[in-house]
């Protein structure tokens, strides 16, 4: 009996440690490395034409340390806007080889035209977080990401 007992607690256990792993392993992050320390950011992904589209519009909030993550096919100078986009954003631009190129602080549009925030090098990724997170987490150009995806 105590033995069945004993089985049954085992296998209960290597289920709920696979299922605690998946869980780690579908979470999407942002590892930013700026001197010594490391900043983690929570990211959602917008990798096709429909999600960068849409983006951070219509949301009242975003917790701290979560964010956006754009994902372009190529690098190229990109260019951003805040059209229906309701809270104040910073905008990191990031090249192919994972380095911090510009950051842009950027304020919800409230009427058009609404303003360019451009980056001023090429860049195949944009990390949107919450304003002034890059200046509070000592994020600065040169820094280097590491992203930890579900992919």
């Amino acid at each position: 009996m105590r033995e069945n007992f004993a089985k049954i607690l085992v296998i209960f256990l290597v289920i709920f440690l696979i299922s605690c792993a998946k869980i780690s392993e579908n979470s999407d992050e942002v590892l930013i490395k700026n001197g010594k320390n490391i900043v983690k950011i929570k990211v959602e992904i917008a990798d096709n034409d429909e999600e960068r589209s849409k983006g951070l519009m219509f949301r009242d909030k975003l917790d701290e340390n979560a964010g956006m993550l754009f994902i372009f096919d190529n690098e190229d100078n990109l260019t951003f806007w805040m059209k229906n986009t309701l809270i104040p954003l910073d905008m990191v631009f990031i090249d192919k080889d994972f380095k911090i190129v510009d950051i842009k602080s950027a304020l919800p549009c409230e009427k058009e035209p609404c303003e360019l925030y451009s980056s001023s090098h090429p860049a195949k990724y944009v990390l949107e977080v919450n304003v002034n997170s890059a200046a509070k987490n000592n994020i600065k150009i040169g820094d280097k990401i590491f992203i930890n995806t579900k992919y």
